[in-house]
């Protein structure tokens, strides 16, 4: 169907590809679709058009391993499979009632733009629709809006005239709200899942409106036990077997990933273990400038992201035995290496996870901010029977370009998970690493 066609008036007022029904135009830019595949069905009832050049792009990035690729060639996918209902240059149908096409010509009159760059290519083909002045059926002027998660093609764009936004469909706040601690007397109308409240000197675990347990003072794991309250309901939520899914958040120094892996540690080493073994993982992004190409097998490459793991693996089993209250095997271990080498714990990379099936692990997935909603998809979905997985991070300190603390992967799944009973939150606020590290944290 080429909407074209459907309305009378002058030909500089009739764009191809644009529904005339429509209220808006959306041009998306190749960021969007790689952080989202199914973002051309986000804008309701209205016209999304897609650059020449953003297809070219695609083409280019669906080659290759890792996530990027795998988005990239599931988006040419999903494009390829519309093409039935009808031809692209002139308006495919979508589900929620809009239009797709691709933009083939970027006649534009800005003197600025030139052709060297795609991003460039993008904004002009946005301009080029912009300038021919799509109207609605009856007559209205429509919008012409160029969404990108590229700060600098918004500012440009925004230069030359055109409308520019982010990507707002995955993008949360929610976890502003959530995660702390009740306190005597805060209202518990409102309590979502597992929460925690601290009375005087004494913490509870809430479930419900009317239902608390009193989580006992001093727990060890592997010798590590709580510094204040805020930690005391992580380690509770940690070994709680019915708690499935816990996201712990905070800046440096707060004993997320520590915690998590002592009671990792704890729970599969135990008499009677809960988990068969431990997997740990953390993107692969590095901060600052790239080292480049590292040599060795997956283990020699994945050592230095892994090493912030392992400094915190070496706390754990080098705990004096003095401080052990609960005669831990840890104490057994000289290295955090003889947990590698007997399968205790696994070190993953989340590159090779797609397809893969995890039962009876206990899963954890360090600085998992810097991961896209559909990445922590792809993980939570490879969770099999009996699995306990833990996302940590620091959402005010993301390395990967086009999140932000409101769109990365961690933020998402809080989001989405805070209602259900089997998944906790917590947001830890105090440094306990050292005078130094909460210094830093607080005045940096």
């Amino acid at each position: 169907m080429n909407f074209a066609t459907q309305v009378s008036g002058p030909l500089s007022h009739v764009v191809p590809g644009v529904d005339m029904k429509a209220k808006k135009v959306f041009v998306l830019d190749t960021n969007v679709l790689i952080h989202d595949p199914h973002s051309i069905f986000s804008f309701e009832d209205n016209s999304v058009v897609l650059p020449f050049v953003v297809i070219e792009e695609l083409d280019g990035l669906k080659k290759g391993h890792g996530e990027i690729a795998a988005s990239a060639r599931q988006v040419l996918r999903i494009i390829d499979g519309l093409r039935c209902r009808g031809p692209i240059s002139s308006g495919i149908p979508l589900d929620g009632g809009g239009i797709l096409s691709v933009a083939t010509t970027m006649n534009t009159t800005s003197p600025v733009l030139f052709d060297d760059k795609k991003d460039n290519q993008i904004i002009k083909t946005a301009l080029s629709v912009f300038e021919k002045k799509p109207r609605d059926e009856n007559g209205r002027s429509m919008p012409v809006i160029l969404i990108s998660k590229d700060t600098a093609v918004r500012i440009k764009a925004e230069s030359c005239g055109l409308r520019a936004e982010d990507y707002l469909n995955d993008k949360s706040s929610i976890f502003k709200l959530y995660g702390g601690i009740l306190r005597n007397n805060d209202c518990r109308e409102s309590i979502l899942s597992v929460r925690y409240m601290k009375i005087d000197d004494d913490v509870f675990r809430l479930q419900g409106k009317d239902r608390e347990t009193k989580i006992r003072n001093g727990k060890s794991l592997e010798g590590i036990t709580a510094k204040n309250a805020e930690q005391q309901c992580a380690i509770d939520a940690l070994i709680n077997p019915e708690i499935e899914v816990v996201a712990l958040t905070g800046a440096a120094g707060t004993g997320k990933t520590l915690m998590a892996l002592a009671a990792a540690v704890h729970q599969t080493t135990k008499k009677s273990p809960l988990y068969e073994q431990v997997v740990v993982s953390r993107p692969v992004v590095p901060m600052g400038n790239d080292i480049g190409y590292l040599p060795g097998d997956l283990a020699e490459k994945l050592a230095p992201w892994m090493q912030p793991i392992f400094d915190n693996l070496e706390v754990i089993v080098n705990t004096p035995k003095e401080q052990m209250k609960d005669n831990s095997p840890a104490s057994r271990y000289r290295s955090f290496q003889y947990l590698i080498d007997s399968g205790i714990l696994q070190i993953e990379a989340l590159t090779y996870i797609r397809g893969r099936s995890l039962p009876k692990r206990y899963f954890i997935v360090d600085e998992a901010q810097n991961l896209r909603p559909i990445d922590v998809k792809t993980i939570i979905t490879r969770c099999g029977e009996g699995t306990k997985i833990v996302l940590t991070g620091d959402l005010n300190q993301i390395d990967t370009p086009y999140l932000d603390a409101s769109s990365n992967g961690l933020a998402y799944l809080i989001s989405h998970f805070i209602n259900e009973e089997n998944f906790c939150y917590l947001n830890l606020k105090n440094s306990v690493r050292s005078r130094l590290a909460e210094q830093g944290a607080r005045i940096l």
